[in-house]
């Protein structure tokens, strides 16, 4: 069937994924083995007939609703510890019961291709054949939602069950998210349930509520001129070219959150994971307002308050093989994602140093996993110890060289590589004009100079679509995020989401 076909075909298909003699249903991520939430109330909610009268247990507790004159109900459980099997039984003029439910933490993983790319199939990630072999986790549960895409927003997904981890499961688990919830296991000892909502090559405008944009200065026009409902699904199907691009199925906005997140709200959750931003960089600057857009857009949807958000920064990619002289695409979106931080709650892994110049989907997703977790478990679960790289802080000027301070050293500056010196930098006079320069460590501070570069006045790091050669760490083995000192103009200011084109 054509993609566009089933963007206007999919909520009535919606219709027929529950038998028509149940009177009472649940959300699709209500099922067999699936993982609850521990030390929160609980939301459990569905459908039956109008006033109905609806019970739901769950290992000691009792909880009476009865649906609204749509048919609609939701109760929410008492917090309970990580913890199960049990089973959770909702019983109305019938009864559901749900088996080997597990109560630990739950995640979000979202974006795009790389949280998408599994362990196995088209992936295969380093070590894949290892991995899937030593994937003997049955505490760690991993539901993957459809890839399907609506005009309205709707209230269920169409399908998905939550797998168990083992080595015949895990190869088709996201792979990122997947590492992940192995390091927050052995370091928590709870289940994992992991909700992957991720589709290859999409913009984050695509994951946004209309709602969002219709109050953003950034996006209201654009908004308004979109139509809705019947009207927006013709215009896709005249417009459409691919998949991937803006005015297609998973790039015009708001698709994507109607039919891949808003059915999942308000399952509850601890926080998000998220890796996205390919497909953005060409509006790096714009990204600036659309990243933080949409996280405060799912926060405010989900009750929750600021859950963690945690995202990955750009890898290294030889895209258009901009650079700190040319501009930089890439460069500029990862300071997109790093002003982002801004927001509470917030956390950023850096991936400059695992890429790979000639593939947009670098193999070592690893050690994307384990620097993700390594926040998780400092800001979440209270673990001591570095859990970030370097962090630019102030600069000063010392004749001709400038001299660098950093947050998140841990215990000391080093370089990563057997080059024992400091790559990666730029300095600038007033000229606007960047040479390579040299660099050094000096106790907490990195001191950059160019002979030929009298008064400098900027510096920029890792500032390149393909910033792998950036060497800068602390000795805990987290990178430094690629920065600059100036604010001068950028090559992606002026562009700008417009619909269609």
């Amino acid at each position: 069937m054509h993609m566009l076909k089933k963007i206007s075909l999919f909520a009535f298909a919606l219709l027929g994924t529950f038998p028509l003699w149940a009177n009472v249903r649940l959300p699709r991520l209500f099922a067999d083995n699936m993982v609850l939430q521990r030390d929160k109330p609980v939301a459990v909610w569905g459908w039956a007939d109008a006033g109905e009268k609806i019970t739901v247990l769950f290992d000691n507790q009792s909880k009476k609703v009865k649906a609204d004159r749509q048919g609609h109900w939701l109760i929410r459980l008492d917090a309970h510890p990580a913890g199960g099997p049990f089973q959770l039984i909702v019983k109305g003029k019938d009864q559901v019961t749900l088996s080997n439910v597990l109560v630990g933490e739950v995640w979000i993983c979202s974006g795009q291709s790389n949280m998408e790319m599994p362990i196995a199939g088209w992936g295969k990630i380093n070590n894949y054949e290892q991995e899937i072999t030593a994937a003997d986790y049955p505490e760690i549960r991993h539901f993957k939602v459809p890839n399907t895409v609506s005009v309205v927003p709707l209230d269920s997904i169409s399908g998905g069950d939550w797998k168990i981890c083992s080595k015949e499961t895990a190869g088709d688990f996201s792979a990122a998210a997947y590492f992940f919830a192995r390091e927050l296991y052995r370091q928590l000892h709870v289940p994992i349930g992991l909700i992957n909502t991720s589709w290859g090559g999409t913009h984050v405008e695509t994951w946004t509520s209309r709602g969002a944009f219709e109050n953003s200065e950034e996006y209201k026009s654009m908004i308004a001129g979109l139509p809705s409902g019947p009207d927006l699904t013709a215009l896709l199907e005249k417009n459409k070219k691919n998949p991937t691009d803006k005015i297609g199925p998973n790039g015009a906005p708001t698709l994507l959150f109607n039919a891949m997140v808003n059915p999942l709200i308000p399952y509850t959750i601890r926080g998000a994971i998220w890796y996205q931003g390919e497909s953005n960089a060409g509006r790096a600057y714009q990204y600036r307002k659309a990243f933080p857009l949409m996280i405060t857009d799912w926060r405010g949807r989900w009750g929750l308050g600021d859950f963690p958000f945690y995202f990955v920064e750009l890898s290294s990619f030889g895209a258009n093989n901009g650079d700190g002289r040319s501009g930089s695409n890439w460069a500029e979106l990862r300071e997109a994602q790093a002003m982002t931080l801004s927001l509470p709650n917030t956390g950023m892994a850096v991936t400059t140093d695992i890429g790979n110049a000639k593939d947009i989907h670098p193999k070592d997703k690893q050690d994307v996993g384990w620097r993700l977790a390594a926040i998780a478990l400092n800001n979440v679960y209270g673990q001591k110890g570095e859990y970030s790289g370097p962090v630019y802080q102030s600069m000063q000027t010392e004749g001709n060289k400038i001299i660098l301070t950093f947050t998140h050293t841990g215990g000391g500056l080093t370089v990563h590589d057997r080059y024992g010196y400091v790559k990666g930098f730029l300095i600038a006079g007033d000229d606007h004009e960047f040479h390579y320069a040299k660099a050094t460590i000096e106790g907490d501070k990195v001191i950059v100079w160019q002979d030929n570069v009298t008064a400098p006045v900027a510096v920029r790091y890792g500032w390149s679509d393909d910033a792998g050669e950036s060497n800068l760490f602390n000795k805990e083995g987290f990178p430094a995020s690629p920065f600059r000192t100036d604010q001068w103009k950028g090559v992606t200011e002026a562009a700008k989401y417009v619909v269609g084109k």
